[in-house]
């Protein structure tokens, strides 16, 4: 017996899922501009002399990237309240985000600024810059050359993470296809529907940030 696709019935949902894919835009632009932030932040501080403030940074890098994005998502969205600090769904969601994708990059950009050359740092004192100075001016912008590449795919990986915030009920890309989903019971029509959908926000994503990359930081890729 052959069963008939019934990708027609969708049309009615449209409304939905683009609406739930705008937020899921929104939340993986908030995130990454956040969470690159928290990263050069991080890296900066992981990279100079070991002090207090940094050991508690790499304490962390590493709580974050040895447990499950879910179960932060869980802890700041249910964990957090009974301490006192009450926040929306899409405050949590944005959050989590923000703090897995600062872990990862702190590493990411740490791991460029490491294969740097001392002589530039020297270079920085010799025309009279300070530590700061040199390391935005000078140090910074070749590290971030190096591994743009795989910063670029971290934030891709975050996006595609944020589909686990329909589990606290925001209504974003996947949220709206489980909703549409659980009313057609359509349900090989709407997931296939929603990975095209990802799979295009992936790839235009990808080509947006590679373009800024070679615009901004001359990257050659």
């Amino acid at each position: 017996m052959t069963e008939q696709l019934h990708f027609s019935e969708l049309w009615p949902h449209w409304p939905e899922l683009l609406a739930g894919l705008w937020v899921t835009i929104q939340l993986t632009v908030l995130a990454t501009i956040g969470g690159l932030t928290i990263g050069i932040f991080g890296a900066a501080v992981r990279s100079g002399r070991p002090t207090w403030f940094s050991r508690i940074w790499g304490g962390y890098v590493e709580l974050i990237r040895n447990t499950p994005f879910v179960v932060q998502l869980f802890f700041i969205v249910f964990g957090l309240p009974n301490l006192g600090l009450k926040m929306t769904a899409g405050e949590a969601a944005l959050l989590a985000m923000v703090v897995n994708l600062g872990a990862y990059s702190t590493e990411i950009v740490r791991a460029g600024i490491q294969v740097t050359p001392k002589g530039q740092w020297e270079a920085g004192r010799v025309l009279g810059l300070t530590r700061t100075q040199t390391f935005i001016q000078v140090i910074l912008p070749p590290a971030l050359q190096r591994i743009y590449p795989a910063l670029v795919s971290q934030c891709i990986i975050v996006m595609l993470g944020s589909s686990v915030v329909s589990q606290v009920s925001y209504e974003e890309l996947t949220f709206a296809a489980n909703l549409i989903q659980s009313r057609t019971f359509l349900s090989f029509e709407v997931y296939l529907v929603t990975t095209g959908i990802y799979l295009a926000l992936s790839i235009t994503m990808r080509q947006l940030l590679l373009a800024a990359g070679r615009k901004w930081l001359g990257v050659q890729a």
